[in-house]
């Protein structure tokens, strides 16, 4: 064999093992993508853009939620004031009027963590009947960021069944009290930070409806909250409603919207590349369509190899 010919085969092979590693890297990837449409459009896959760190990156499947394939945590601050107990029956009514497939669980924020009244569970009466009065004794959760992040790291996962697309719905005034001032020039918290990046490794879009507790009165801290509030829900994909700096007179407009955002949820796969750091890093994501009338939300961030309701296809 001559040294050219000889030299030929070495590189030949040495592409073929550099492109067998560099296919043992990739991961197929899932992030929930959000599409509101102001004339009832649905989202074409040939028309979405993805950008993952900047690259354009080709979408494998754009596949819509079904009930079967959701689960719901609703985490209730239990610093809240007690008069929020008129609010407990529009939640009830939300928990109820789920679709049957779907998973719903009820925690309560407290000292950090989150202390579950019910696991995820299909029983919707049974977790609408663990509902109860918040403590209401003000910054009793600690932070509600720490209670995030504790809750998505421990986010239960059932043995032997499909993933599940991860929602939360925190009721809390959203202030972080370990940050220091409430004024809105200091909102570079990093325990929110933190929160958010945890869930996006989890996978969790993370909703809120802004709620004073019992040691909140308005004023900065309020806007300080709804400033917090509205950064977990844009980095993981997600909204944040409040009604002004007080509390609403009912809870129901925004529960409706937050069901209505799950219907309209999608789950996009991909195909990521996790060298730089591990499965653990965390990749840039931007999704846009070319669609008009129609804007997608998605998080800011997500960890290579999450997926998100892996049998959505064929749920019930």
């Amino acid at each position: 064999m001559s040294q050219i010919r000889f030299a030929l085969l070495t590189s030949l092979a040495l592409i073929t093992i550099a492109a067998v590693a560099q296919e043992d890297r990739i991961l197929v990837t899932q992030t929930l993508v959000h599409a509101d449409s102001k004339a009832d459009l649905l989202p074409d896959a040939s028309a979405v853009k993805l950008e993952v760190n900047s690259k354009v990156t080709p979408l494998v499947s754009l596949t819509p939620l079904k009930p079967g394939g959701v689960q719901i945590a609703i985490l209730i601050d239990d610093g809240l004031s007690r008069s929020s107990g008129v609010q407990l029956n529009d939640i009830k009514s939300f928990i109820m009027s789920l679709p049957p497939q779907t998973e719903v669980m009820v925690g309560y924020m407290a000292e950090g963590s989150v202390r579950a009244a019910t696991p995820f569970t299909t029983e919707h009466a049974a977790a609408a009947a663990t509902l109860r009065l918040p403590m209401g004794m003000g910054g009793i959760s600690a932070s509600p960021y720490f209670c995030l992040s504790d809750f998505v790291k421990k986010w239960p996962e059932a043995q032997g069944e499909p993933a599940k697309a991860r929602f939360v719905m925190m009721l809390t005034n959203g202030v972080d009290p370990y940050n220091g001032s409430t004024r809105l020039s200091n909102e570079d918290s990093p325990y929110v930070a933190a929160a958010v990046s945890d869930a996006q490794r989890a996978g969790v879009a993370v909703y809120s409806i802004y709620y004073r507790d019992a040691g909140i009165r308005g004023g900065s801290a309020s806007l300080s909250g709804q400033s917090y509030l509205a950064q977990v829900a844009e980095g993981t994909g997600a909204d944040s409603y409040f009604e002004g700096t007080g509390n609403p007179v009912s809870l129901a407009p925004f529960l409706t919207q937050f069901i209505h955002a799950i219907s309209e949820t999608y789950v996009a796969t991909f195909k990521a590349d996790p060298t730089a750091g591990g499965r653990e890093h965390l990749l840039r994501l931007k999704v846009s369509t070319s669609t008009p009338k129609l804007k997608l939300r998605a998080p800011n961030e997500v960890r290579p190899g999450n997926t998100e309701a892996i049998a959505v296809a064929g749920q019930p």
